[in-house]
């Protein structure tokens, strides 16, 4: 068993409405409350970090699947987090994936499996994993056929 760690290093030097620098390996940016919850809005914010880490690592697991089932594709996405407000308390409530999957060769059964692994990748994503029973997490995936230029 292999165990990796990662690590963050935050500074933060005021109040509520101030902001903080963090570095975590090749991720540095400011943080601070976003305009919509009567923050700041300097810099990202935790809101927009969990759904740009359940983003990416929904991409990476299926463009993995993909290249493993010798399926030459791309893939565009859009996700989209909802965060409900309920007598001043914030919570997390779904993440929806909307990728656009463009698939050389594509035939009836090949689109049924890259279906397939849209919605597999979703399952076996270990963002997705830590955050089952917290968050609700979609998808719902377009297949379209990459056109070959004559």
């Amino acid at each position: 068993m292999a165990i990796h760690n990662f690590q963050l290093h935050a500074t933060w030097t005021g109040g509520r409405n101030d902001a903080a620098m963090i570095h975590a390996g090749n991720l540095q940016t400011m943080v601070s409350i976003p305009p919509e919850m009567d923050g700041p809005g300097i810099g990202t914010n935790p809101d927009e970090m969990l759904l740009g880490a359940a983003a990416t690592c929904y991409m990476i697991t299926l463009a993995a699947m993909l290249e493993r089932s010798g399926i030459d594709a791309t893939i565009a996405l859009q996700s989209t987090a909802q965060v409900d407000v309920t007598k001043g308390v914030f919570t997390y409530k779904s993440i929806t994936h909307t990728p656009t999957i463009s698939v050389r060769g594509l035939t009836e059964q090949l689109e049924a499996k890259v279906s397939r692994y849209a919605h597999k990748a979703e399952e076996t994503c270990m963002i997705s994993k830590a955050l089952r029973g917290n968050v609700a997490i979609s998808v719902s995936e377009t297949i379209e056929a990459i056109v070959e230029d004559e």
